[in-house]
Parts: structure tokens; sequence; C-alpha cells
């Protein structure tokens, strides 16, 4: 159901709300955040990747480990103005675009970013799949910033999983909560196109299997362990 102009911005706003709502009540168990702490320490700004069903709680983790200024790559398809509005409430500031090679405004406008120090953020199997499919825009993004980009995944013991095309994952209140951040991946600036397609493969599998496992911890063994 599309939301009018008028009840956008309120919707967006108590998503917003209970999104902050669960994270308070979920027990966090995090791993993994050493690779992003040494990045802070470094002053070096990062480029985070994790799968469109698995945004939920993204804006909560990336503040407990010390995350303050970032911009997220939301695309132009009219459910990106509501994710936008909604990730605003938590300081996520939105560049409207897509992963795909084609965009050069988002790129543009994430390379400002980062040129700004900004950490940023992506979900590459966006806007419309297929999902946990990787797009190459992400591998272009980071070689033309320079940033590392770090793969990060949650998962929740009790959740309500969505059957909207990226499987939307949303944790239910008091649930355990893991979050696993990757280790960083660098993208060579002079990389060829073979190497940027075995970097694609490398970081395609690296999200899958660290979404899977993490999925597997919390008793969700058997949830999409294949994807289209």
């Amino acid at each position: 159901m599309r939301l009018g102009p008028r009840l956008q911005p309120l919707a967006a706003y108590f998503a917003a709300l209970l999104l902050k709502a669960i994270a308070r009540s979920v027990r966090w168990q995090e791993e993994g955040t050493g690779h992003v702490r040494s990045l802070k320490e470094a002053e070096t700004p990062m480029l985070m990747a994790f799968w469109h069903g698995r945004l939920a709680m993204i804006p909560a983790a990336y503040a407990r480990v010390g995350g303050q200024r970032v911009k997220i790559l939301i695309s132009e398809h009219r459910d990106g103005e509501f994710i936008a509005q909604t990730m605003a409430h938590w300081g996520y500031e939105a560049v409207r675009g897509s992963t795909r090679r084609s965009a050069i405004k988002g790129a543009r406008g994430m390379l400002r970013a980062a040129r700004q120090g900004y950490d940023l953020a992506i979900t590459p199997d966006g806007p419309r799949g297929p999902r946990e499919c990787l797009q190459d825009g992400v591998l272009e993004l980071a070689r033309w910033t320079g940033l590392p980009i770090v793969p990060v995944c949650f998962a929740a013991s009790r959740a309500w999983r969505f059957s909207s095309w990226d499987g939307f994952v949303l944790p239910k209140p008091g649930s355990r909560i893991l979050v696993h951040w990757g280790e960083p991946i660098w993208v060579p600036a002079a990389a060829s196109e073979a190497q940027l397609q075995d970097l694609r493969g490398l970081l395609e599998g690296v999200m899958r299997r660290q979404r899977m496992e993490a999925d597997r911890r919390m008793g969700w063994s058997s949830h999409n362990e294949s994807v289209p």
C-alpha cells in the first residue's frame, strides 16, 4: 500500500520509534567489533555493506560501535523515500541512487560524502533484488573512494520474517540479537575487471555465509539457506 505525502512522514516516525524500542529491549551479542574500532581509531571511514532484508537493527548496531556520521545509499524507487525518512530519525543521511553501475547520481553523492569523512552504508542487493545477489556498484564505490568494505549482519532468536522480496527480518521485543562485523575488504584502485569479479564472488560469499551462520546460531538454520 502506497502512503500519501502527508501520511508517509508520520509512518516513518512511528517506524523509527518501533525500531528504537526493539533495539532497547533486545539482548545484544556483538562479534568482530574490533575491526570497526580499529578503523575508528585510525580515523578511517568505512563502507558498510549489509543485505536489504537485514536493515532493521543496523542503525542501532552502528551506534553501538561508536558510529556517528554516516550516509546510506537509498534508491529512488517509491519505497526508498519511506526508508530514507525512517533512517533520518536515526541520524542516517540519505544519498538517493542505486548500487547499479549506471547510477551516476548516487555515486557522485557517495563520493562527496566519502571526501567529507562520512562512513558510507549500502545494501548491495537493493533496491529490488535479487535477494542476496551482490550488484557490482558496491565494488566500484569502494574502488573510487578507497574505503574498506565492512560486511555486517544481524540475526535474532525470535523475529517476524516477512514475505517481501528481501525476506525482511524484524526482531521481536526481548529477543537475543547477534551482530557480526566482518573483516574489512579493500578494493585496489587499479583493480582489473577480472579482479573485480573475483572480489564480487568473495564479498557475496562472505556476506551469505555471515548471514547463514548468524541465523544458525540464533536457531534459524533452515531459514533462507538457498537464495535465488
